[in-house]
C-alpha cells in the first residue's frame, strides 16, 4: 500500500508540476522531461529491489531455518504497509471531516511526520 501511495502521489506532483510549467510557456518537449526522469528513477529502485530480493530468497534455500527469517521478514513488511497505509487514510478522515479528540489528534501528528515515522520503520528493520 505504501509503495502504491507513494508511486502515485509522485505522479501526481509530476502532473502538478507540467502543468504549472506549461501554463508558464514551457516547451512540451521540456515538460517530457519530468516523465522520462521518473521513470528512470522508478526503474532503477524496481530493479535494484528486484536483484536485493533474489539474492535474499536464494539465501533461504540454503537452511530452512533462513526460510523462517524471511517469512517473518516479509510479514513484518506487510504489517508495516497496512500500518502506515491505515495511518494515511485515517489522515485523510481527519483532515476532510475535521475531527478532534486525543486520538485523532495523535493520528493527525503521525501523519504530519512520516519522515520520522520512516526512520523508526528503517531503525526497527536494521535494528
Amino acid at each position: 500500500m505504501f509503495a502504491l501511495s507513494f508511486d502515485t502521489a509522485t505522479e501526481i506532483n509530476l502532473l502538478g508540476i507540467s502543468a504549472a510549467e506549461a501554463s508558464k510557456g514551457l516547451s512540451v518537449w521540456s515538460i517530457l522531461v519530468f516523465p522520462a526522469l521518473f521513470t528512470a528513477g522508478m526503474s532503477l529502485v524496481d530493479t535494484s529491489d528486484g536483484v536485493l530480493m533474489v539474492g535474499a530468497y536464494g539465501w533461504a534455500f540454503m537452511n530452512p531455518l533462513r526460510k523462517l527469517y524471511n517469512l517473518t521478514i516479509t510479514a513484518i513488511s506487510v504489517v508495516v504497509a497496512f500500518s502506515v497505509g491505515a495511518i494515511e487514510a485515517l489522515g485523510l478522515v481527519v483532515g476532510e471531516l475535521g475531527l478532534s479528540g486525543s486520538v485523532w489528534a495523535s493520528i493527525d501528528f503521525v501523519t504530519g511526520n512520516f519522515t520520522t515515522l520512516g526512520y523508526l520503520v528503517v531503525g526497527v528493520f536494521r535494528g
